[in-house]
């Protein structure tokens, strides 16, 4: 083989993996593309995906495009996109519902809808600029955070609702206008939640809603994610200025550690089991992180994906990995992109 065709060769091979020093090497890469779904038309930006296994589906809330894009969770075919919302940005669905709650900053705001059509039931009466939420399966609670800048309110609140009536069940609110991800686990009754306005994490019981300790993040700001491993006692805060994780001791919120991760992150996905961190940037590259020393957080390969790929839904017992690609202000094409996690 010519040498100019070998050279190109490696070149191309190093754009799809970087592995970095002392990590694994560019062909054992952890991941690798299946398929990438073009979604033609499509404009701003993705935000949350959620998973239907009683009808294998893998949903997807088009932020900007104000509709729910449905796909096959096995070969990722798109099926169907849903129009009648605002901006939706999160999506639960449970096993045996015959509904599923999605959130919404607009004026529709959270509703309930039926689980095969999508069709609206009944409104969710919360705060207006519902964003963010997390499921609590054991005590059949759904935590939202509502209000923020994006309504115009200085404040925000994180709401606690029954996903099956839509009825609140408590709410805290925060002297911040800007709140962001949560973390929990079913075996610690805490939350834990990015205060992105005046960086700091916020530690709640779940139960009471509670404020417990409020944590300042303090190598970074912009904290905006954080996933959470309660055998290892740590958090992992993903920042955007400058993009960073952020190791913290989850008794103490001391900072344990530090790695660079992608400026422009709007997920982060934790398998605990094999002990690895998932954060996709929109820069076109996503970070991958070895948990194993809980004092020690290695970054161990740069994977590059597409531009705009921030959001992403981890499935460690399928092996799989989804990557939303958010075309924004550009002309780009959105795209899903799905990943073998080896």
């Amino acid at each position: 083989m010519p040498i100019s065709v070998i050279r190109r060769v490696v070149i191309a091979a190093s754009l799809a993996v970087v592995a970095l020093p002392g990590t694994q090497a560019q062909n054992a890469s952890s991941v690798k593309l299946l398929k990438s779904v073009d979604l033609p038309g499509y404009s701003g930006d993705f935000d949350h995906f959620a998973v239907d296994y009683d009808r294998n589906r893998l949903l997807l809330a088009a932020e900007d495009h104000g509709t729910l894009e449905v796909f096959d969770l096995k070969t990722s075919a798109h099926l169907r996109s849903v129009a009648g919302f605002g901006a939706p940005h999160s999506i639960l669905v449970r096993k045996g519902s015959p509904t599923v709650l999605v959130t919404d900053s607009e004026k529709q705001g959270a509703t309930l809808r039926d689980a095969a059509t999508y069709a609206k039931k009944s409104p969710v009466l919360l705060t207006p600029g519902s964003d963010t939420s997390k499921y609590d399966a054991v005590s059949n609670v759904l935590y939202i955070v509502t209000g923020g800048k994006d309504v115009d309110m200085k404040t925000a609140n994180l709401e606690a609702v029954n996903p099956d009536t839509g009825a609140k069940l408590g709410m805290v609110t925060f002297q911040d206008n800007h709140v962001e991800a949560m973390a929990f686990v079913d075996s610690d009754p805490r939350l834990f939640i990015n205060l992105t306005q005046t960086n700091k994490l916020a530690v709640l019981d779940r139960k009471t809603l509670k404020v417990l300790n409020i944590w300042p993040v303090s190598p970074a700001q912009q904290n905006a994610m954080v996933e959470f491993d309660p055998a290892q006692h740590r958090l992992y805060v993903v920042c955007r200025a400058p993009g960073m994780v952020v190791v913290m001791n989850s008794d103490t919120g001391a900072v344990v550690n530090t790695q660079p991760a992608p400026l422009r992150a709007d997920e982060v996905q934790y398998d605990a089991a094999s002990h690895r961190l998932y954060v996709p940037g929109g820069e076109g590259y996503m970070g991958i992180y070895d948990t194993l020393d809980p004092n020690h957080l290695k970054q161990i390969e740069k994977v590059t994906t597409a531009r705009g790929a921030k959001t992403a839904l981890l499935l460690p017992a399928q092996h799989r990995l989804f990557v939303a690609v958010s075309p924004g202000d550009t002309k780009a094409m959105a795209k899903v992109l799905t990943y073998e996690i080896k």
